[in-house]
C-alpha cells in the first residue's frame, strides 16, 4: 500500500520525482509563460497531470496549512496539487454518507483566500478548481430570483482576469443542475470583456447550456447578443450548432 504524504514538503518530492525538464519546457510555452504572457514568469518542472492526480490521491490527509503552503508555491505543478487536495476533500465531504459541511466550508473559505491573493493564476487552475470551490456552494439548486449571488457578482466585475474567470467557471455547477440563468447572466455581462481567455471561458459555458440544459436559451442569447460577441466567445458558443445556424450568426457580426 503507497504511504500517504502528510507535508508539503512531501508533496514537493513526489512531484519533483515525477518531473522531466523536457516536459517543463514545454509546458512553458504551452501556457505562455514569457515577457508579456499571460501567465509571465510562471514556473513549471514538468509533472504530467495524471502524476500529478496521483500525488494527490495520496495527500488528502494534509493538514490545512500544508495544503495553503501548495496553494502558495511558485511552482505551477505545485499550486495544482493543492488546489486539487480542496477539491477532492471537499468532494468527499459531500457525499450523502458522512457529510461534512464544515470541511466543505473550510475548504470553499480558503479556495477564496488563494483567489484573492492571486494564486489561482492560470486557466487550468481555474478550470480544475472553481465549479466545485465556488460553482457547487453558490449554486446548490436552482438560482431562481438571483442567478448572480454577490460572490460571483464580485469575481466577476474583479481586474484580475483570473477572477473573473473563476466566476464564470462558477456557473458550470448550474449547468450541470439544469439551470442556464446564472450562465446567461454572467456571459452578458462580461459581453465586452477585452480578454480572449474570458472570451473562450464564456463561449464554452453557452456551449454547455445548449449541450445540456436548453439548446433554445443557447439560441436566444444568441439571437439577442451575437453582433456583439466577441468572435473566438461567438465562435465557441456555436460550435455545437449546424453549420448553417453557425454561418447565420457570425454574419451578424
Amino acid at each position: 500500500m503507497t504511504e500517504g504524504l502528510r507535508t508539503a514538503a512531501e508533496v514537493r518530492a513526489a512531484l519533483a520525482a515525477a518531473s522531466s525538464p523536457e516536459r517543463a519546457a514545454g509546458a512553458a510555452r504551452f501556457f505562455k509563460t514569457g515577457p508579456g504572457e499571460y501567465a509571465e514568469g510562471d514556473v513549471f518542472i514538468g509533472v504530467t497531470v495524471p502524476a500529478t492526480r496521483a500525488t494527490v490521491r495520496r495527500s488528502l490527509a494534509l493538514p490545512a496549512a500544508e495544503t495553503a503552503e501548495l496553494v502558495a508555491s511558485p511552482i505551477h505543478e505545485e499550486r495544482l496539487a493543492g488546489l486539487l487536495v480542496m477539491v477532492e476533500r471537499f468532494r468527499r465531504a459531500g457525499r450523502p454518507r458522512g457529510r461534512d459541511d464544515a470541511v466543505r466550508r473550510a475548504e470553499h473559505e480558503a479556495y477564496l483566500v488563494a483567489v484573492r491573493a492571486g494564486r489561482v493564476d492560470n486557466w487550468d487552475l481555474v478550470d480544475a478548481s472553481a465549479e466545485v470551490l465556488v460553482g457547487e456552494v453558490v449554486y446548490p439548486g436552482p438560482s431562481a430570483d438571483e442567478p448572480l449571488p454577490p460572490l460571483v457578482a464580485e469575481l466577476a466585475a474583479s481586474a484580475s482576469l483570473w477572477q473573473r474567470r473563476v466566476a464564470v467557471l462558477a456557473t458550470f455547477a448550474a449547468i450541470k443542475g439544469g439551470d442556464a440563468a446564472p450562465t446567461l447572466a454572467i456571459a452578458e455581462r462580461l459581453l465586452d470583456d477585452r480578454e480572449p481567455l474570458l472570451h473562450k471561458a464564456v463561449g464554452w459555458m453557452l456551449r454547455e447550456v445548449g449541450k445540456r440544459v436548453d439548446r433554445t436559451a443557447l439560441t436566444g442569447f444568441l439571437d439577442r447578443f451575437a453582433a456583439r460577441m466577441p468572435r473566438t466567445m461567438l465562435s465557441y458558443a456555436c460550435e455545437h450548432l449546424s453549420p448553417e445556424e453557425r454561418a447565420r450568426y457570425r454574419a451578424l457580426r
